[in-house]
């Protein structure tokens, strides 16, 4: 519902618009949702900000003097990074710029705004990431291959939301490495020392 209002940090909207591209029971909840906006739009009473006569006219000469963009795709395409994380990564896989952070993982932190963070993780088979918390929600959805914590397993096109409340170790499944893209509108909090130093360098 946020991410139909517009109301939620580029990040998160980058991670609803990618599972939505693989998910058609959430495409059709987003569906719903814009047309709910629509009818409360349409039954508004009042205006909500007095316009003058020429305004509309005004906008659509603007809108006409813009170059032609196409419609955002949120149906899936090939490669498995789906179409909204190809438009900021600039490609699939191969145009990743992955940095390590340690233990065989890597990261690729990309550009959105700095209400959150979106990331795409590579964590090698069978290595688990640092115990850790949140101060904030983290949303982490796989991309390749699968990883489980204490609380679930998670496959392509899936989505874990941590908040708050959760503490949990995430790893890898045994046969093969999983990439994740994760959202984070807080730091992580690590339990161990090394994490929380090596934690100022990689900004996770």
């Amino acid at each position: 519902m946020g991410y139909s209002a517009g109301t939620l940090p580029e990040a998160f909207n980058l991670m609803v618009a990618t599972h939505v591209s693989l998910c058609d029971t959430c495409r059709a909840q987003l569906e719903a949702c814009d047309a709910i906006g629509g009818v409360l739009i349409d039954q508004t009473p009042t205006p909500l900000a007095v316009m003058s006569e020429n305004s509309f006219a005004a906008t659509m000469a603007m809108i006409s003097d813009l170059p032609p963009k196409p419609a955002p795709n949120l149906a899936h395409t090939s490669g498995v990074l789906p179409t909204p994380l190809q438009d900021y990564v600039g490609g699939d896989l191969n145009a990743i710029k992955w940095r390590p952070i340690g233990m065989g993982a890597k990261q690729a932190v990309l550009r959105t705004s700095k209400q959150a963070t979106a990331r795409l993780l590579f964590i090698p088979a069978g290595v688990a990431m640092p115990d850790h918390g949140h101060h904030g929600m983290e949303m982490t959805m796989v991309l390749q291959g699968a990883f489980q914590d204490e609380g679930d397993h998670f496959g392509r096109g899936d989505v874990e939301i941590a908040g708050s409340e959760i503490e949990h170790t995430p790893m890898a499944d045994l046969d093969d490495g999983c990439i994740c893209l994760a959202v984070t509108d807080a730091p992580l909090r690590f339990k161990g020392l090394l994490p929380r130093i090596m934690q100022k360098f990689i900004g996770i």
